[in-house]
Protein backbone atom coordinates (compact mmCIF):
# COMPACT_ATOMS: atom_id res chain seq x y z
CA UNK A 1 0.00 0.00 0.00
CA UNK A 2 0.80 3.27 -0.87
CA UNK A 3 0.87 6.28 1.85
CA UNK A 4 1.47 9.95 1.24
CA UNK A 5 1.71 13.19 3.21
CA UNK A 6 -0.15 16.01 3.34
CA UNK A 7 1.83 17.66 1.21
CA UNK A 8 2.08 15.64 -1.56
CA UNK A 9 -1.54 14.82 -1.38
CA UNK A 10 -2.42 18.41 -2.06
CA UNK A 11 0.10 18.89 -4.40
CA UNK A 12 -2.03 16.17 -6.57
CA UNK A 13 -5.21 17.59 -5.68
CA UNK A 14 -3.78 21.44 -7.03
CA UNK A 15 -2.40 19.25 -10.26
CA UNK A 16 -5.81 17.73 -11.16
CA UNK A 17 -7.72 20.70 -11.18
CA UNK A 18 -5.43 23.00 -12.20
CA UNK A 19 -3.40 20.91 -15.36
CA UNK A 20 -6.13 18.40 -16.08
CA UNK A 21 -9.26 20.61 -15.87
CA UNK A 22 -10.85 18.72 -13.52
CA UNK A 23 -13.63 20.80 -11.41
CA UNK A 24 -12.82 20.66 -7.66
CA UNK A 25 -16.42 20.40 -7.08
CA UNK A 26 -16.35 17.22 -9.29
CA UNK A 27 -13.63 15.71 -6.64
CA UNK A 28 -15.58 16.26 -3.89
CA UNK A 29 -18.77 14.80 -5.80
CA UNK A 30 -16.71 12.01 -5.87
CA UNK A 31 -15.43 11.86 -2.26
CA UNK A 32 -18.99 12.50 -0.81
CA UNK A 33 -20.94 9.85 -2.43
CA UNK A 34 -18.23 6.80 -1.86
CA UNK A 35 -18.15 7.78 1.86
CA UNK A 36 -22.26 7.65 1.64
CA UNK A 37 -22.32 4.44 -0.03
CA UNK A 38 -19.94 3.18 2.64
CA UNK A 39 -21.96 4.14 5.52
CA UNK A 40 -25.16 2.95 3.33
CA UNK A 41 -23.10 -0.44 3.07
CA UNK A 42 -21.96 -0.76 6.80
CA UNK A 43 -24.44 0.48 8.79
CA UNK A 44 -27.52 0.52 6.53
CA UNK A 45 -29.37 0.33 4.30
CA UNK A 46 -31.16 3.62 4.92
CA UNK A 47 -35.22 3.32 5.13
CA UNK A 48 -35.64 5.66 8.11
CA UNK A 49 -31.56 5.02 10.00
CA UNK A 50 -30.62 8.36 11.24
CA UNK A 51 -27.28 9.73 10.55
CA UNK A 52 -25.41 12.92 12.19
CA UNK A 53 -23.23 14.75 9.79
CA UNK A 54 -20.57 17.17 11.58
CA UNK A 55 -19.58 19.37 9.39
CA UNK A 56 -16.15 22.23 9.35
CA UNK A 57 -15.95 25.54 7.43
CA UNK A 58 -13.78 23.77 4.71
CA UNK A 59 -13.61 21.19 2.15
CA UNK A 60 -13.87 18.19 4.76
CA UNK A 61 -16.85 19.32 5.65
CA UNK A 62 -18.12 20.34 1.79
CA UNK A 63 -17.41 16.00 1.50
CA UNK A 64 -19.64 16.40 4.66
CA UNK A 65 -22.67 17.88 3.09
CA UNK A 66 -22.31 15.22 -0.48
CA UNK A 67 -22.62 12.60 1.72
CA UNK A 68 -25.55 13.98 3.61
CA UNK A 69 -27.31 14.32 0.49
CA UNK A 70 -26.60 10.98 -0.81
CA UNK A 71 -27.68 9.40 2.42
CA UNK A 72 -31.06 11.28 2.03
CA UNK A 73 -30.73 9.88 -1.21
CA UNK A 74 -30.50 6.64 0.14
CA UNK A 75 -33.53 6.65 2.59
CA UNK A 76 -31.94 7.91 5.57
CA UNK A 77 -32.74 10.58 7.99
CA UNK A 78 -29.82 13.19 8.52
CA UNK A 79 -28.96 15.69 10.64
CA UNK A 80 -26.08 18.38 9.56
CA UNK A 81 -23.82 20.24 12.50
CA UNK A 82 -21.71 22.99 11.31
CA UNK A 83 -19.28 24.62 13.04
CA UNK A 84 -19.36 27.60 12.27
CA UNK A 85 -21.47 30.27 10.94
CA UNK A 86 -23.04 30.13 7.41
CA UNK A 87 -21.33 33.04 6.13
CA UNK A 88 -17.97 31.47 6.84
CA UNK A 89 -18.62 28.85 4.19
CA UNK A 90 -17.66 29.18 1.06
CA UNK A 91 -16.50 27.33 -2.18
CA UNK A 92 -17.23 24.32 -3.47
CA UNK A 93 -18.11 23.51 -0.11
CA UNK A 94 -20.80 26.41 -0.32
CA UNK A 95 -22.07 25.05 -3.28
CA UNK A 96 -22.96 21.48 -1.70
CA UNK A 97 -24.38 23.26 1.30
CA UNK A 98 -26.74 25.34 -0.61
CA UNK A 99 -28.33 21.81 -1.64
CA UNK A 100 -29.48 20.90 1.31
CA UNK A 101 -32.94 21.14 3.08
CA UNK A 102 -32.05 24.56 5.50
CA UNK A 103 -34.42 22.58 8.09
CA UNK A 104 -32.01 19.24 8.22
CA UNK A 105 -28.87 22.21 8.69
CA UNK A 106 -28.00 24.04 12.06
CA UNK A 107 -25.21 26.35 12.55
CA UNK A 108 -23.25 26.27 16.04
CA UNK A 109 -20.50 28.05 15.78
CA UNK A 110 -19.92 28.94 19.70
CA UNK A 111 -18.88 26.47 22.52
CA UNK A 112 -22.22 25.23 23.69
CA UNK A 113 -24.07 25.64 20.76
CA UNK A 114 -24.08 21.75 20.18
CA UNK A 115 -24.50 20.40 23.72
CA UNK A 116 -28.35 21.47 23.30
CA UNK A 117 -28.36 18.75 20.65
CA UNK A 118 -26.92 15.44 22.40
CA UNK A 119 -30.09 13.38 21.67
CA UNK A 120 -29.06 13.46 18.36
CA UNK A 121 -25.60 12.10 18.80
CA UNK A 122 -27.68 9.79 21.54
CA UNK A 123 -30.15 8.20 19.24
CA UNK A 124 -27.88 8.35 15.98
CA UNK A 125 -27.47 5.15 13.43
CA UNK A 126 -24.27 6.70 12.51
CA UNK A 127 -21.97 10.44 13.13
CA UNK A 128 -20.23 11.15 10.10
CA UNK A 129 -16.35 13.39 11.38
CA UNK A 130 -16.62 16.57 8.45
CA UNK A 131 -14.57 18.61 10.79
CA UNK A 132 -11.29 18.90 9.78
CA UNK A 133 -9.46 17.51 6.39
CA UNK A 134 -5.89 16.76 6.22
CA UNK A 135 -4.83 20.54 6.49
CA UNK A 136 -4.99 20.37 10.15
CA UNK A 137 -1.42 21.28 11.94
CA UNK A 138 -2.32 22.99 15.11
CA UNK A 139 -4.09 21.90 18.29
CA UNK A 140 -7.79 21.79 18.81
CA UNK A 141 -9.42 24.13 20.99
CA UNK A 142 -12.78 25.64 21.66
CA UNK A 143 -15.77 24.70 19.74
CA UNK A 144 -13.96 22.17 17.53
CA UNK A 145 -12.62 20.42 20.76
CA UNK A 146 -16.40 20.21 21.95
CA UNK A 147 -17.36 19.10 19.00
CA UNK A 148 -14.86 16.18 18.76
CA UNK A 149 -15.94 15.07 22.58
CA UNK A 150 -20.12 15.43 21.33
CA UNK A 151 -18.67 12.80 18.11
CA UNK A 152 -16.78 10.24 20.83
CA UNK A 153 -19.41 10.42 23.59
CA UNK A 154 -22.33 8.84 22.76
CA UNK A 155 -20.98 5.39 21.95
CA UNK A 156 -22.18 5.47 18.12
CA UNK A 157 -20.47 4.22 14.91
CA UNK A 158 -18.12 6.87 13.71
CA UNK A 159 -17.27 7.21 10.06
CA UNK A 160 -14.53 9.36 9.63
CA UNK A 161 -14.24 11.86 6.32
CA UNK A 162 -10.45 11.85 4.95
CA UNK A 163 -8.91 11.45 8.58
CA UNK A 164 -9.58 11.51 11.65
CA UNK A 165 -10.28 15.00 12.53
CA UNK A 166 -7.56 16.01 15.38
CA UNK A 167 -4.97 14.16 13.64
CA UNK A 168 -1.80 15.40 11.79
CA UNK A 169 -1.93 13.40 8.62
CA UNK A 170 1.71 13.51 7.94
CA UNK A 171 3.09 12.75 11.29
CA UNK A 172 -0.13 10.87 13.09
CA UNK A 173 0.22 13.32 16.47
CA UNK A 174 -2.64 13.92 18.02
CA UNK A 175 -3.34 17.55 17.87
CA UNK A 176 -5.01 18.11 21.50
CA UNK A 177 -7.70 16.00 21.03
CA UNK A 178 -8.80 13.59 18.07
CA UNK A 179 -12.13 11.74 16.60
CA UNK A 180 -12.05 7.82 17.30
CA UNK A 181 -13.39 6.40 14.10
CA UNK A 182 -14.91 2.98 13.49
CA UNK A 183 -14.03 3.27 9.93
CA UNK A 184 -12.02 6.46 7.60
CA UNK A 185 -13.05 6.80 4.27
CA UNK A 186 -9.94 8.22 3.02
CA UNK A 187 -9.20 9.72 -0.82
CA UNK A 188 -6.73 8.13 -3.61
CA UNK A 189 -3.86 7.07 -0.84
CA UNK A 190 -3.57 6.22 2.42
CA UNK A 191 -1.82 9.36 4.61
CA UNK A 192 0.39 8.63 7.15
CA UNK A 193 -1.44 9.58 9.81
CA UNK A 194 -3.04 6.47 9.20
CA UNK A 195 -0.38 4.24 9.59
CA UNK A 196 1.52 5.72 12.55
CA UNK A 197 0.63 5.70 15.84
CA UNK A 198 -1.32 7.41 17.47
CA UNK A 199 -3.06 8.20 14.61
CA UNK A 200 -3.18 4.36 13.50
CA UNK A 201 -5.13 4.06 16.37
CA UNK A 202 -7.79 6.71 15.44
CA UNK A 203 -8.50 5.34 12.29
CA UNK A 204 -10.10 2.33 12.66
CA UNK A 205 -10.49 0.07 9.44
CA UNK A 206 -9.12 2.67 6.86
CA UNK A 207 -11.17 2.42 3.46
CA UNK A 208 -9.37 4.50 0.32
CA UNK A 209 -11.82 5.64 -2.15
CA UNK A 210 -11.23 6.46 -5.80
CA UNK A 211 -11.81 10.18 -6.48
CA UNK A 212 -10.38 10.09 -10.23
CA UNK A 213 -7.03 11.17 -9.75
CA UNK A 214 -5.44 11.24 -13.62
CA UNK A 215 -3.36 8.07 -13.72
CA UNK A 216 -0.40 10.13 -14.33
CA UNK A 217 -0.75 12.40 -11.05
CA UNK A 218 -1.54 9.24 -8.95
CA UNK A 219 2.05 7.70 -10.51
CA UNK A 220 3.95 11.01 -9.55
CA UNK A 221 3.13 11.11 -6.17
CA UNK A 222 5.56 10.83 -3.91
CA UNK A 223 4.88 7.86 -1.43
CA UNK A 224 5.54 5.88 1.02
CA UNK A 225 5.68 2.27 1.17
CA UNK A 226 3.58 0.47 3.90
CA UNK A 227 4.58 -3.03 4.31
CA UNK A 228 2.35 -5.88 4.51
CA UNK A 229 2.59 -9.87 3.66
CA UNK A 230 1.65 -8.73 0.02
CA UNK A 231 4.22 -6.29 -0.33
CA UNK A 232 7.18 -7.67 1.47
CA UNK A 233 6.13 -11.24 -0.17
CA UNK A 234 7.22 -9.74 -4.03
CA UNK A 235 10.85 -9.31 -3.16
CA UNK A 236 10.97 -12.99 -1.00
CA UNK A 237 13.45 -15.46 -2.59
CA UNK A 238 11.98 -19.14 -2.91
CA UNK A 239 14.74 -22.06 -2.73
CA UNK A 240 16.00 -24.55 -5.19
CA UNK A 241 15.61 -27.70 -4.50
CA UNK A 242 19.68 -28.67 -5.02
CA UNK A 243 20.71 -25.96 -2.61
CA UNK A 244 23.12 -26.26 -0.09
CA UNK A 245 23.85 -24.17 3.20
CA UNK A 246 26.63 -22.65 1.51
CA UNK A 247 24.09 -20.76 -0.45
CA UNK A 248 22.36 -19.15 2.17
CA UNK A 249 25.44 -17.10 3.56
CA UNK A 250 27.96 -17.11 6.66
CA UNK A 251 27.25 -14.43 9.26
CA UNK A 252 28.82 -12.86 11.98
CA UNK A 253 27.55 -12.09 14.70
CA UNK A 254 30.17 -10.14 17.54
CA UNK A 255 28.29 -9.96 20.74
CA UNK A 256 28.02 -10.75 24.23
CA UNK A 257 29.83 -9.45 27.54
CA UNK A 258 28.91 -10.82 31.39
CA UNK A 259 25.45 -10.79 32.33
CA UNK A 260 24.24 -10.24 28.20
CA UNK A 261 24.70 -13.49 27.27
CA UNK A 262 21.34 -13.84 26.15
CA UNK A 263 21.10 -10.92 23.82
CA UNK A 264 24.36 -12.69 21.79
CA UNK A 265 22.13 -16.04 22.04
CA UNK A 266 19.07 -14.55 20.88
CA UNK A 267 20.71 -12.87 18.37
CA UNK A 268 22.76 -16.23 16.58
CA UNK A 269 19.30 -17.97 17.10
CA UNK A 270 17.33 -15.62 15.57
CA UNK A 271 20.33 -15.71 12.50
CA UNK A 272 19.24 -19.56 12.00
CA UNK A 273 15.87 -19.46 12.41
CA UNK A 274 15.93 -16.48 10.10
CA UNK A 275 17.60 -18.67 6.90
CA UNK A 276 21.28 -18.10 6.91
CA UNK A 277 23.47 -20.96 5.68
CA UNK A 278 26.14 -21.11 8.72
CA UNK A 279 26.15 -18.69 11.63
CA UNK A 280 29.55 -17.79 13.74
CA UNK A 281 29.04 -15.90 16.80
CA UNK A 282 32.08 -13.99 18.44
CA UNK A 283 31.92 -14.04 22.24
CA UNK A 284 34.43 -13.42 25.21
CA UNK A 285 36.40 -16.14 25.64
CA UNK A 286 35.31 -16.49 29.01
CA UNK A 287 31.89 -16.37 28.03
CA UNK A 288 32.25 -19.46 25.53
CA UNK A 289 31.10 -22.20 27.27
CA UNK A 290 27.67 -20.46 28.41
CA UNK A 291 27.09 -19.51 24.83
CA UNK A 292 28.17 -22.99 23.73
CA UNK A 293 25.45 -24.27 25.30
CA UNK A 294 22.78 -21.38 24.49
CA UNK A 295 23.83 -21.68 20.68
CA UNK A 296 23.14 -25.10 19.21
CA UNK A 297 22.70 -24.32 15.68
CA UNK A 298 25.94 -21.61 15.20
CA UNK A 299 29.31 -21.83 15.55
CA UNK A 300 31.24 -19.31 18.35
CA UNK A 301 34.73 -18.07 17.82
CA UNK A 302 35.97 -17.51 21.57
CA UNK A 303 38.30 -14.06 21.76
CA UNK A 304 40.52 -13.78 24.36
CA UNK A 305 39.68 -11.73 27.02
CA UNK A 306 41.69 -12.35 29.92
CA UNK A 307 38.84 -13.49 31.72
CA UNK A 308 37.01 -9.63 31.83
CA UNK A 309 33.74 -11.15 30.70
CA UNK A 310 33.99 -8.26 27.27
CA UNK A 311 36.09 -7.65 24.30
CA UNK A 312 38.19 -4.58 23.81
CA UNK A 313 40.27 -2.72 21.41
CA UNK A 314 42.69 -5.51 20.97
CA UNK A 315 40.51 -7.99 19.93
CA UNK A 316 40.02 -5.82 16.45
CA UNK A 317 42.56 -7.60 14.50
CA UNK A 318 41.23 -11.63 15.13
CA UNK A 319 37.23 -9.88 14.57
CA UNK A 320 39.16 -8.42 11.33
CA UNK A 321 40.16 -11.29 10.33
CA UNK A 322 37.41 -13.68 11.12
CA UNK A 323 35.31 -11.22 8.92
CA UNK A 324 37.13 -11.61 6.01
CA UNK A 325 34.88 -13.66 4.38
CA UNK A 326 31.77 -13.34 5.99
CA UNK A 327 28.71 -12.24 3.94
CA UNK A 328 27.65 -9.96 7.04
CA UNK A 329 28.44 -8.84 10.43
CA UNK A 330 25.99 -7.71 13.21
CA UNK A 331 27.66 -5.52 16.03
CA UNK A 332 26.71 -4.73 19.06
CA UNK A 333 24.18 -6.64 21.09
CA UNK A 334 25.36 -7.20 24.68
CA UNK A 335 28.55 -5.96 23.90
CA UNK A 336 28.84 -4.02 26.79
CA UNK A 337 29.52 -0.08 27.56
CA UNK A 338 33.00 -0.17 28.73
CA UNK A 339 35.43 2.40 27.80
CA UNK A 340 37.66 -0.33 25.77
CA UNK A 341 34.65 -1.76 23.82
CA UNK A 342 33.72 1.68 22.74
CA UNK A 343 37.08 1.85 21.16
CA UNK A 344 36.45 -1.32 19.41
CA UNK A 345 33.14 -0.91 18.37
CA UNK A 346 34.31 2.61 16.60
CA UNK A 347 36.69 1.09 14.71
CA UNK A 348 34.84 -2.19 13.67
CA UNK A 349 32.58 0.64 12.15
CA UNK A 350 34.89 2.26 10.32
CA UNK A 351 37.47 -0.50 8.97
CA UNK A 352 35.21 -3.28 8.87
CA UNK A 353 34.83 -3.94 4.50
CA UNK A 354 31.46 -6.47 5.63
CA UNK A 355 27.71 -5.16 5.32
CA UNK A 356 27.07 -4.18 9.20
CA UNK A 357 24.31 -4.26 11.02
CA UNK A 358 24.96 -2.17 14.32
CA UNK A 359 22.50 -2.28 17.45
CA UNK A 360 21.96 -1.68 21.19
CA UNK A 361 25.89 -1.52 22.82
CA UNK A 362 27.13 -0.81 19.24
CA UNK A 363 25.12 1.78 18.63
CA UNK A 364 25.97 3.75 22.33
CA UNK A 365 29.67 3.33 21.45
CA UNK A 366 29.63 5.74 18.56
CA UNK A 367 26.84 7.96 20.41
CA UNK A 368 29.24 10.35 20.77
CA UNK A 369 31.36 9.95 17.53
CA UNK A 370 28.50 9.45 14.44
CA UNK A 371 30.57 11.39 12.05
CA UNK A 372 32.84 7.93 11.65
CA UNK A 373 30.08 6.36 9.94
CA UNK A 374 31.12 9.02 7.09
CA UNK A 375 34.51 7.43 7.24
CA UNK A 376 32.73 3.13 6.92
CA UNK A 377 34.56 1.02 4.65
CA UNK A 378 31.52 -1.12 4.56
CA UNK A 379 29.55 -1.19 1.36
CA UNK A 380 26.27 -0.72 3.97
CA UNK A 381 25.79 0.00 7.47
CA UNK A 382 21.95 -1.07 8.99
CA UNK A 383 21.25 0.85 12.24
CA UNK A 384 18.71 -0.22 14.29
CA UNK A 385 17.96 2.10 17.14
CA UNK A 386 14.95 2.57 19.51
CA UNK A 387 14.03 5.85 20.08
CA UNK A 388 16.29 6.28 23.53
CA UNK A 389 18.82 5.34 21.46
CA UNK A 390 18.24 7.45 18.73
CA UNK A 391 18.33 10.36 21.13
CA UNK A 392 21.90 9.66 21.71
CA UNK A 393 23.05 9.53 18.21
CA UNK A 394 20.78 12.75 17.51
CA UNK A 395 21.06 14.96 20.24
CA UNK A 396 16.86 14.95 20.05
CA UNK A 397 14.69 14.32 22.80
CA UNK A 398 12.52 11.41 22.61
CA UNK A 399 9.52 13.24 22.63
CA UNK A 400 10.47 15.61 19.29
CA UNK A 401 11.66 12.23 17.61
CA UNK A 402 7.97 10.49 18.68
CA UNK A 403 6.76 13.92 17.04
CA UNK A 404 7.82 12.96 13.17
CA UNK A 405 9.90 9.64 13.25
CA UNK A 406 9.49 9.93 9.58
CA UNK A 407 11.52 13.17 9.31
CA UNK A 408 14.18 12.14 11.96
CA UNK A 409 15.00 8.80 10.29
CA UNK A 410 15.06 10.11 6.86
CA UNK A 411 17.54 12.88 7.53
CA UNK A 412 19.48 11.10 9.53
CA UNK A 413 19.80 8.11 6.63
CA UNK A 414 20.18 10.86 4.07
CA UNK A 415 22.95 12.83 6.49
CA UNK A 416 25.34 9.73 7.01
CA UNK A 417 24.29 7.10 4.28
CA UNK A 418 23.06 4.40 6.02
CA UNK A 419 20.00 2.62 6.50
CA UNK A 420 17.82 3.52 9.66
CA UNK A 421 15.31 1.25 11.16
CA UNK A 422 13.51 3.65 13.49
CA UNK A 423 12.02 0.94 15.94
CA UNK A 424 8.81 1.09 17.78
CA UNK A 425 4.85 0.91 16.70
CA UNK A 426 5.20 1.16 12.95
CA UNK A 427 8.77 1.16 12.72
CA UNK A 428 10.15 3.02 10.07
CA UNK A 429 12.95 1.96 7.79
CA UNK A 430 14.73 5.39 5.96
CA UNK A 431 16.99 4.70 2.84
CA UNK A 432 20.56 6.90 2.18
CA UNK A 433 18.19 7.85 -0.55
CA UNK A 434 15.34 8.98 1.49
CA UNK A 435 12.87 6.82 0.82
CA UNK A 436 10.63 5.26 3.90
CA UNK A 437 8.53 2.29 4.44
CA UNK A 438 6.28 1.98 7.57
CA UNK A 439 5.75 -1.23 9.01
CA UNK A 440 2.38 -2.84 9.48
CA UNK A 441 3.16 -5.84 11.50
CA UNK A 442 3.18 -6.09 15.06
CA UNK A 443 1.79 -5.70 18.43
CA UNK A 444 2.36 -4.24 22.31
CA UNK A 445 3.15 -8.13 23.01
CA UNK A 446 6.61 -6.93 21.71
CA UNK A 447 7.12 -5.01 24.62
CA UNK A 448 9.63 -7.30 26.12
CA UNK A 449 13.61 -7.51 26.57
CA UNK A 450 15.60 -9.49 23.92
CA UNK A 451 13.03 -8.02 20.86
CA UNK A 452 15.43 -6.11 19.15
CA UNK A 453 18.43 -8.72 19.65
CA UNK A 454 15.93 -10.87 17.70
CA UNK A 455 15.53 -8.25 14.64
CA UNK A 456 19.41 -7.53 14.74
CA UNK A 457 19.62 -11.62 13.85
CA UNK A 458 17.33 -11.47 11.36
CA UNK A 459 18.48 -8.30 9.44
CA UNK A 460 21.99 -9.66 9.39
CA UNK A 461 20.87 -13.50 7.85
CA UNK A 462 19.16 -11.78 5.83
CA UNK A 463 21.56 -9.60 4.46
CA UNK A 464 24.02 -12.20 4.54
CA UNK A 465 21.71 -14.73 2.13
CA UNK A 466 21.83 -11.87 -0.39
CA UNK A 467 19.10 -9.43 -0.29
CA UNK A 468 20.18 -5.98 -0.92
CA UNK A 469 20.50 -3.79 2.39
CA UNK A 470 16.95 -1.90 1.79
CA UNK A 471 14.92 -5.24 1.39
CA UNK A 472 16.50 -6.79 4.01
CA UNK A 473 15.48 -4.38 6.14
CA UNK A 474 11.90 -4.13 5.30
CA UNK A 475 11.44 -8.11 5.23
CA UNK A 476 13.66 -8.37 7.78
CA UNK A 477 10.93 -5.83 10.35
CA UNK A 478 7.94 -7.39 8.64
CA UNK A 479 9.18 -10.91 9.72
CA UNK A 480 9.43 -9.99 13.28
CA UNK A 481 6.51 -8.34 13.82
CA UNK A 482 4.96 -11.29 11.57
CA UNK A 483 6.06 -13.85 13.85
CA UNK A 484 5.13 -11.70 17.01
CA UNK A 485 1.81 -11.30 15.55
CA UNK A 486 1.51 -15.40 14.69
CA UNK A 487 1.95 -15.80 18.85
CA UNK A 488 -0.04 -13.08 20.05
CA UNK A 489 -2.59 -15.14 17.98
CA UNK A 490 -2.11 -18.50 19.93
CA UNK A 491 -1.31 -17.34 23.30
CA UNK A 492 -2.63 -13.40 23.60
CA UNK A 493 0.04 -10.30 23.86
CA UNK A 494 0.76 -10.40 27.26
CA UNK A 495 4.06 -12.61 28.41
CA UNK A 496 5.78 -12.88 24.69
CA UNK A 497 8.87 -13.40 24.76
CA UNK A 498 11.33 -13.37 22.27
CA UNK A 499 12.41 -16.81 22.08
CA UNK A 500 8.62 -17.31 21.29
CA UNK A 501 8.83 -15.10 18.41
CA UNK A 502 12.35 -16.05 16.68
CA UNK A 503 10.43 -19.57 17.15
CA UNK A 504 7.83 -18.67 14.26
CA UNK A 505 9.96 -16.83 12.03
CA UNK A 506 9.50 -19.90 9.78
CA UNK A 507 5.77 -20.04 10.03
CA UNK A 508 6.04 -16.35 8.90
CA UNK A 509 7.83 -16.94 5.99
CA UNK A 510 5.42 -19.39 5.28
CA UNK A 511 2.70 -16.96 5.88
CA UNK A 512 4.73 -14.24 3.38
CA UNK A 513 4.91 -16.57 0.85
CA UNK A 514 1.49 -17.46 0.42
CA UNK A 515 0.67 -13.64 0.65
CA UNK A 516 2.91 -13.08 -2.65
CA UNK A 517 1.68 -15.69 -4.32
CA UNK A 518 5.28 -17.48 -4.84
CA UNK A 519 5.02 -21.16 -5.13
CA UNK A 520 8.20 -23.60 -5.27
CA UNK A 521 8.35 -26.49 -7.44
Amino acid sequence: MKVVSTETMQKAERLTIDNYRIPGQVLMETAGRACAALVDAEYGPGNGKFAVVVAGKGNNGGDGYVIARCLLQKGWIVSVFVIAEKNCIGGDAEKNLSLLDPLIVRYCPEPGDLLAFCDDFRHASVVVDALFGIGITKDVSGVYAEAIAMINSPGRPVVAVDIPSGIDASTGRVLGVAVKADVTVTFAFAKVGHVVYPGRTYTGKLVTADIGLPPEVAAAAECFDYLDSESVGTFLKFRNRSDHKGDYGHCLIIAGSTGKTGAAALSANSAVRAGSGLVTLAVPASLNPILEVKTTESMTFPLEDCGKGYLGEENFAAILQVACGKDAVALGPGISGTTDTVALVQRLVRDCPVPMVLDADGLNAIAGNVSILLQKKSSAIVLTPHPGEMSRLTGLSIASIENDRIAVARDFAVRYAVYLVLKGAGTVIAAPDGSIAINGSGNPGMASGGMGDVLTGIIVSLVGQGYPALEACRLGVFLHGHAADLVARETGEIGITATDVLERLPYAYKNIREAGNHKGD
